[in-house]
């Protein structure tokens, strides 16, 4: 089932964001969420996430909404009835698995972007990841490691480098960044758009 609220102009990128649907307990991550949020709708893009009203995920949607863009969510049927559907969303697709929902999103982004977030973020981050280091995609896939979040993750992936279980070019699959927007831009340029014509102009 899909909802839709009054159709906007097309977006110029689409950027799937997955990150907390609790807000954190540092002040610092709502703001990184509303920051995203903000960039994405400012230069006519596209939010694509999971669809909730909670925590950095309803922060960041309602950013994108109030700075002019378009929000994709997608929800699987049960946290719908578990009401943490955000139904302000441009269009808001409900499916029936978590499966459908992931495979969804990620036909529906141009590149991926993992804020701050739980476990959930986690396997989303790492499944996307995965399909590239296959070969299902070539989208650009990000971290944001804003305020060292992500610190202990990457000490760990450097392990698993050093143990031999990853090679150095699966770590180059992903981009780490720190600044929002300086991330942002930059996965945008990889995903094959002008940054002149497409972004920095608009």
């Amino acid at each position: 089932m899909t909802t839709m609220t009054t159709p906007k102009a097309s977006p110029v990128f689409s950027v799937c964001v997955y990150c907390g649907s609790k807000p954190g307990k540092q002040p610092e991550f709502a703001q990184i969420a509303v920051q995203v949020g903000t960039w994405i709708g400012a230069h006519g893009g596209q939010l694509v996430y999971g669809g909730g009203r909670n925590g950095l995920m309803g922060l960041m949607a309602e950013a994108t909404l109030a700075a002019g863009g378009t929000v994709v969510g997608i929800i699987p049927t049960a946290l719908v009835e578990k009401e943490w559907a955000h139904h302000g969303c441009t269009e808001l697709h409900v499916v029936d698995t978590m499966h459908e929902r992931k495979r969804l999103m990620a036909d529906k982004a141009d590149a991926f972007l993992a804020l701050p977030g739980g476990i959930g973020t986690f396997e989303e981050l790492f499944e996307v990841w995965t399909w590239r280091q296959l070969g299902y995609h070539d989208k650009p896939v990000g971290i944001l490691n804003s305020l060292g979040y992500y610190d202990g993750l990457m000490a760990f992936i450097g392990q698993v480098v050093q143990e031999g279980f990853m090679g150095e070019w699966q770590t180059e699959l992903v981009t780490l960044g720190t600044e929002p927007e300086a991330l942002l831009q930059t996965l945008v340029q990889k995903a094959g758009f002008s940054p002149r014509a497409k972004v920095e102009l608009i």
